[in-house]
């Protein structure tokens, strides 16, 4: 027999003890939760600002890196800076171009031509290997023929981002008979990867001297 004065328990209600705590404990979790999720971005923002900074010294560290590369027989102040090179680094290898183009005979052109392809750009490696090719036949047709090319004192060599223009005098000599052509050797350039690569050879206004 039911007494009474028992009362029947009440249900959980709005501002019961239980639920309370459920709803204390749901809210801290989220709030925890947040704050996770706004650490990690803070943490993958920062790890992109290193990353960015990381790759901006790589970039300037390249540009700025220095790669020396000497000619045979020249001294000074040679390198190249990224894509710059110094003045005395292209006035050493001009005169190694003109050396190892304007100055041969039957004997030493070929591998002085070799030597010079190997600073021929990829590009221009075809055109200026049969250039030279055709100064080979005329020297196996003229076993007697020899050049001999030098840098001109009383003129400036000039310089640009693409080309070195060099005043020379080339000496030509076959059969006892001497005939002198002063004019321009153009070098046409590019450098790549703190590399001198040649792209053309061009000569201009070789006129036999009168005298």
């Amino acid at each position: 027999m039911a007494h009474p004065f028992r009362h029947k328990p009440r249900s959980d209600m709005i501002g019961d003890t239980r639920p309370s705590w459920h709803l204390h404990r749901y809210l801290l979790g989220s709030a925890n939760l947040f704050d996770e999720n706004r650490l990690l971005k803070f943490a993958i923002a920062g790890l992109f600002g290193i990353t960015a900074v990381l790759g901006t010294l790589l970039y300037t560290s390249n540009l700025n890196q220095r790669t020396v590369i000497v000619p045979f027989g020249a001294s000074g102040d040679l390198y190249v800076t990224g894509n710059k090179p110094s003045e005395a680094y292209l006035r050493g290898i001009s005169r190694n171009i003109v050396s190892l183009s304007g100055t041969y005979s039957s004997y030493s052109a070929d591998p002085q031509f070799q030597e010079l392809l190997s600073l021929a750009h990829p590009s221009a490696y075809n055109g200026l290997r049969d250039s030279l090719s055709e100064l080979l036949d005329e020297l196996s047709r003229n076993p007697t023929l020899s050049i001999a090319s030098y840098v001109r004192n009383d003129q400036p060599v000039t310089f640009t981002a693409t080309e070195i223009a060099v005043p020379v005098e080339k000496v030509r000599v076959i059969g006892g008979v001497i005939r002198k052509f002063p004019g321009t050797l153009r070098i046409k350039y590019v450098i790549e990867n703190g590399r001198f690569w040649l792209t053309a050879l061009q000569e201009e206004n070789f006129n036999a001297d009168p005298r």
